[in-house]
């Protein structure tokens, strides 16, 4: 599970990207959310690509991309603050999850009426770790 293997190496390197306190349970959720996000947009592909095609479910789809949508608006009207605190795992993990959605998805545009998510993700993929890591075009 990619969440504990983060924690894991950031215990080890003493990283600092789980705070301590009650700010530890925000960055958890953050994670949490961005996981769950990207697991309906992996599914999403997993139904285009591996299910065939007369078996395929464009309801179950749309309900997958319902729930990438909720969050999505959700971290928009509610998540500001800690998006724009000192770095941790929950935004890295958001990071994450909102390039592959952008990667598989783009033609869906989650930026469409969440322009303060959409501004912190423009300046959270600039980072070298992303564009160094980005898929090619």
């Amino acid at each position: 599970d990619s969440r504990v293997i983060c924690a894991y190496l950031d215990d080890r390197a003493g990283a600092g990207l789980y705070p301590q306190g009650t700010s530890r349970w925000d960055t958890l959720t953050l994670e949490a959310t961005a996981d769950g996000m990207l697991d309906a947009a992996l599914a999403m592909v997993y139904e285009g690509k591996l299910r065939p095609e007369d078996k395929r479910m464009s309801e179950w789809v749309e309900g997958q991309w319902g729930k990438v949508d909720r969050a999505c608006k959700t971290l928009n009207n509610q998540w500001a603050a800690h998006l724009a605190g000192p770095l941790d795992m929950g935004q890295i993990a958001l990071g994450c999850a909102l390039g592959y959605i952008d990667f598989r998805h783009a033609a869906r545009d989650w930026r469409a009426g969440n322009p303060d998510l959409a501004a912190w993700f423009d300046a959270f993929d600039s980072r070298p770790a992303m564009t160094h890591t980005a898929p090619p075009q």
